[in-house]
């Protein structure tokens, strides 16, 4: 009998990977009734701390040797942020501001410009979605320096009965939600799109080399 084709973490595994854990926080904020810092911390760090671990896997077994720098710093990025913000004695408005947008201005910077490098070595459908997926976590970033913490909007709802308050920090949380949910689905598709013939020889180059004796 011929010998099984071991399996193979592709780009698409981990794009698929990330497209899972920013749909589950997309839905955890989406369903969640309470939008507060304590809800968005304990969101974001389990999404950091698993998207983190998710880098670590392909700079491990799917970047190229000399090419794993840019994974292992945003594993690093994601994971400082995720247990940053899963630090639960020091949870509040302040820290989920300062950690939510060091973390997308860094790591949207970082995913960003080692795109612009791929493309640069004419890896056109990795660098177009490191591109896309980089631009919108640091529009993420951007769009939060403008909600103040501080900002209150009291206004009552007659068919509830009751008042109700918008917060910077309930805009916040909700911007957060937003984002996974857009970049779940941009991850999701490109994760299950056809590789192109490139990433494809190239990752049969790479399991010959590692089968030889």
């Amino acid at each position: 009998m011929p010998a099984s084709t071991p399996l193979r973490v592709t780009s698409g595994h981990i794009q698929l990977l990330r497209a899972l854990f920013a749909a589950i926080a997309a839905l955890m904020i989406t369903f969640s009734p309470d939008h507060s810092s304590e809800v968005g911390l304990a969101v974001f760090g389990g999404f950091g701390i698993a998207t983190g671990l998710v880098f670590a896997v392909a700079a491990w077994l799917v970047a190229p040797a000399g090419q794993r720098g840019s994974a292992i710093l945003l594993a690093a990025i994601h994971l400082a942020a995720g247990m940053a913000a899963s630090a639960v004695v020091l949870r509040s408005d302040t820290l989920f501001f300062v950690v939510v947008i060091a973390w997308a201005l860094l790591a949207g910077l970082t995913e960003l410009l080692a795109a612009i490098l791929q493309r640069a070595r004419l890896d056109r459908s990795a660098a177009r979605d490191g591109i896309a997926v980089g631009g919108l976590t640091m529009l993420l970033g951007v769009a939060l320096l403008f909600v103040s913490p501080s900002y209150e909007l009291h206004y009552f709802i007659e068919e509830a009965g009751r008042e109700f308050t918008l917060t910077g920090t309930t805009i916040a949380v909700g911007l957060l939600g937003g984002y996974a949910a857009i970049a779940a689905v941009f991850l999701g598709i490109a994760g299950l799109s056809p590789q192109p013939a490139a990433a494809t020889e190239t990752d049969a180059a790479v399991t010959a080399q590692e089968d030889r004796p």
